[in-house]
This record gives structure tokens, sequence and C-alpha cells, in this order.
């Protein structure tokens, strides 16, 4: 498993009837490897994994890996109510073809260091996948400190990397100094992307990727190249957009972004509803404004790709 680049959190395609649908999701995940995305992860916040079934999710799962076929790595974000059906997704992400395993602390129950290190030591401990710890204390309630980051990392050899959405630049800095560079780094927040590359982090991922992957990968890699003064205008340009994936609704206008694009559906499963009123016009006015000055990059359309 190359924990490295930028993975997309894949939205996930819903049909008229709001059934999966499996065809456009592998034709959107085709799009995005083909422009440079270095894996794909599945059934995260953005993917509305809260709204899935399990069957459903391992559906998903083969369908992502299908379209990998070894090429790429496909990671399975494993959240779930209770321990032991995390688990049993995670050895059933396993058993369909997964490189890696994205662990999340329980959807609802937050509480002390004790229990939560036993949720996702459990799931850690029960396949032999590569795992990215996610901490996100702002939508999950659960801060994984560092210090606690690096106790897992101590216990389990197959913990490899660290999803962090703190939104504080700070904890890369932080983990990099207390874990010796023991884990690979990632950017979990679409709008703090270039100031913790420079702080040491080594991937990234995104949420507007799946509407703009051509965008999102030229970003990351001026950032990474130390080219500042060409990433710091692409991150301007993007800021906007990138601010999306940092509010409550980021599902909603993450793929509102898509369906105007012309990659992807605004469908979203309730309790979410669909944009209308003042946040739809917010919206419109600064997707208008973005594409009236969107920059040269070179993109393979999606077009060019089948399900």
């Amino acid at each position: 498993m190359n924990w490295a680049g930028v993975m997309p959190a894949m939205t996930t395609a819903f049909d008229a009837n709001y059934a999966v649908d499996h065809a456009f999701l592998a034709q959107h995940a085709a799009w995005l490897l083909g422009n440079g995305c270095t894996g794909l992860v599945m059934l995260g916040s953005l993917g509305e994994g809260a709204t899935l079934d399990h069957d459903e999710k391992v559906e998903v799962l083969k369908t992502a890996v299908r379209v990998a076929n070894g090429k790429a790595p496909v990671v399975a974000a494993i959240s779930s109510l209770s321990t032991s059906n995390a688990v049993k997704l995670a050895q059933q992400a396993e058993q369909v073809g997964c490189e890696g395993l994205l662990v999340l602390p329980p959807y609802v129950y937050s509480t002390d260091w004790r229990e939560m290190k036993n949720h996702v030591s459990s799931i850690i401990a029960a396949t032999n996948l590569s795992c990215m710890l996610y901490n996100n204390p702002v939508a999950y309630k659960t801060d994984f400190l560092p210090e606690q980051i690096a106790e897992l990392a101590q216990e389990h050899e197959n913990l490899h990397a660290v999803k962090e959405s703190s939104t504080d630049v700070r904890r890369v800095s932080s983990i990099r100094a207390i874990l010796d560079n023991r884990l690979e780094i990632f950017v979990g927040v679409d709008d703090v992307l270039v100031e913790s590359v420079v702080a040491g982090a080594t991937g990234w991922i995104a949420g507007l990727v799946n509407a703009f992957p051509a965008e999102s990968v030229e970003l990351f890699n001026l950032a990474k190249a130390g080219k500042h003064e060409e990433a710091f205008a692409l991150y301007c340009w993007f800021l906007p957009l990138l601010r999306m994936d940092t509010v409550p609704k980021f599902v909603q206008l993450i793929k509102w972004v898509q369906d105007e694009m012309g990659v992807g559906s605004s469908r979203v499963r309730a309790p979410r509803l669909e944009l209308e009123g003042a946040e739809l016009a917010t919206a419109q006015r600064e997707l208008r404004t973005a594409l009236e000055n969107r920059p040269k990059v070179r993109e393979i359309t999606f077009s060019m790709f089948k399900g």
C-alpha cells in the first residue's frame, strides 16, 4: 500500500430511485484515476457511508476494486455504530480486494481514550491490510492526540498513515515530531492543503477532486515540489470551492458541483436534502466566478471513460 498523492474521498452516485448507480460510480472512479489520482477512498463521510446498508457498502467496494484493477489501491472507510459491525466490514473489505482501510471512530458514541482506542484497535487488528487512522474531531467529537496516535502506531505494525482533519496545521508538525516520520500524514481538510504540505504532509484525501481532479492533482504536485508562487496562484483560485468541503452541507455542495460540471448527480440520501434557496444561490455564484477564471490545466475529459 502506497500512502501518497491525491486520493479522492469518493462520492456515491445514486440513480433516480436512490439506489447506488454502479455504472456511473465506475465511470467516475476511472475518470479520477485517469486524471492522476493515486487511489480511491470509498464509503467515507463524503461517500454517505452512514446511509448505505452493509451489503451496499460491500458492493461499492467491489465496483471500485474492479475499476482499479490492481493499478491503484482501493481504501475502504470503516465506520459503524458498533465495533463488531466495523470489524465485519473491515474483514469483507480485505476479502473483496481492498488494499487499505481508513479507520474511523464510531459514528455516534464518543467517549474516553480507553474506549476509542479499543474500537479502532479492534478494526486495525482484524485484517492484514495497511491502515490509516482518521482524526476528525470536528465531525466525530473524538480527537486522537499525537501521543495517542503514537501509542497506536507502536502497538500496530499495519498502522501506516493518519488522515488529519482537526483543521490545525500544527498537528502535522506535532505528529511528525513525535512519530519521527513513522506514519504518512494526509491532509483531510481541503482548504489547508498547501499549508499542510509545507508542514510535511505527504498526501491528500480530497473532496472537490470529485469535480476537479486535474486542478486538485496539479495543486498538490506544485505544493509538494515547493513551487510556492505557482501553488499559491492556483490555491487562490480554488479556495472558494475548497471551502465547500469544510461546512456541514459539504456532501450536498460537492455533489451539486459535480452535477453542474456534468460529472455526477446532486442526489443525496435523506436526512440530507439537496440545496435550495440562499445556500444554492451562494453556491451558484461561487462556482460561476470560479469557472469564469478557471486556469488552464490539462484534463482528460469525463466522456472518455465508460462504466
